[in-house]
């Protein structure tokens, strides 16, 4: 039988998923697991590279055949502590603003608050060595750096602020048809990974100026509700109506 190739984000935030899939004999048993940060997953999926991918909720779009597999996702209702719009200015005053090569989602994100909740015409860039503004960094890069600007806005938080519902950064995305056995598995080995999470910290080493209790237990919210999936129809419709970024 031929193995399902999956792709997982390699951040933190889906350690709980990787956690509960590896002490899943039954999941193990069918699948090759790839890790990846979350551009290069939705890429794979793209490509038919891979099967499934916990890709950014921005690229379902682009996957032929996309269907959302589970009942857990990456998601926040509220602040999140991990997407930021990292700035040294309020944000009536950011006229530039530097996005992150690593999601497709978290810019998307940034570009739908500037314009839609902020009513800012800004400027993007994905220059490395650019000066901007402003700032999108996700991900385990952002653990202890809110110290280091003077304005942080987590777009969780700002999201709930401005349409009153959670979000979803990612999802499990399948690119075909799967087994109806494998996704019960799959659901499973997720859900106990959730449930112990408080087994998977003590495995952890701890980040500096970071609290990842707090960050696993509350910040976080793993459950694919029907809120969840009302926001992710809003938030797909919302990047429908943006220009497109050159180099994005």
């Amino acid at each position: 039988m031929n193995k399902i190739k999956i792709s997982a984000v390699s951040y933190t935030n889906s350690k709980p998923f990787i956690y509960g899939i590896e002490r899943s004999e039954a999941v193990m048993s069918q699948i090759d697991l790839s890790l990846d940060i979350p551009s290069d997953c939705a890429a794979r999926l793209i490509s038919k590279q891979v099967d499934v991918g916990l890709i950014p909720v921005a690229a379902i779009p682009y996957v032929s055949g996309a269907n959302i597999i589970g009942s857990y996702c990456i998601g926040s209702v509220g602040e999140v502590n991990s997407v930021f719009i990292f700035s040294n200015l309020p944000v009536d005053q950011i006229k530039t603003v530097k996005l992150d090569k690593h999601s497709r989602t978290s810019n998307n994100l940034a570009r739908v608050l500037l314009k839609f909740y902020w009513k800012l015409d800004v400027e993007f860039t994905t220059d490395l060595d650019a000066t901007t503004d402003a700032m999108v960094l996700i991900g385990d890069r952002t653990f202890g750096r809110k110290k280091d600007f003077a304005y942080c806005y987590d777009m969780g938080e700002q999201w709930m602020n401005f349409t009153g519902l959670p979000f979803v950064y990612a999802a499990w995305v399948a690119n075909r048809e799967l087994p109806q056995s494998f996704k019960d598995d799959f659901d499973e080995a997720l859900k106990y990974g959730i449930a112990h999470r408080r087994e998977l910290l003590a495995e952890l080493a701890p980040f500096p100026d970071f609290d990842l209790e707090d960050y696993f237990m509350n910040k976080l919210d793993f459950e694919l509700t029907e809120e969840k999936y009302k926001a992710l129809e809003l938030f797909l419709e919302y990047i429908s109506r943006l220009e497109p970024v050159v180099s994005v």
